[in-house]
């Protein structure tokens, strides 16, 4: 590999981790606007095995909004990102593949007090990317919520 490739490679992870973190801050500000634009056209998130729903970018943060309002304060941590890149049209690089682990503690509207967060959860993210003229975007996300927690007494 040439280093002008290597180059490319380290700046086409850097931009995939911003991705990756930008989809968890629109989350946790409840900025559906952004949180759409995150997608290519026709982008879906799979939030099924966490009781939500499957579909198309626009309609689940519509589904988000509603569900997560009740929660003043949410918090999601994105670790253990392993990203592969593929290939699309016989070029390298356009499509990209990245599993990571989250932590997500979220405290519910009206909560008082230091107790421990209302609800916490954690699983797996499994993110299909693709790189378009603006840049990376996110064809699919699945959510694979592996434990939660809620907080006792409330």
């Amino acid at each position: 590999m040439t280093q002008r490739a290597e180059l490319a490679t380290v700046l086409d992870r850097l931009a995939v981790d911003e991705l990756v973190t930008a989809y968890a801050v629109t989350v946790d500000d409840g900025d559906w606007t952004a949180y759409s634009g995150l997608f290519t056209s026709g982008g879906r998130a799979d939030y099924r095995s966490s009781g939500g729903i499957e579909g198309e970018a626009g309609q689940v943060a519509g589904w988000l909004a509603e569900n997560l309002a009740r929660f003043a304060v949410r918090q999601h941590l994105i670790v253990n990102r392993r990203v592969r890149f593929g290939v699309l049209e016989h070029d390298t690089g356009d499509t990209a593949r990245v599993r990571a682990d989250y932590f997500n503690p979220m405290r519910r509207t009206g909560g008082d007090g230091p107790a421990a967060p209302d609800l916490e959860s954690g699983g797996r993210y499994d993110f299909g990317l693709l790189r378009t003229r603006e840049g990376w975007r996110i064809g699919e996300v699945v959510v694979t919520e592996k434990w939660r927690r809620t907080a006792a007494g409330r």
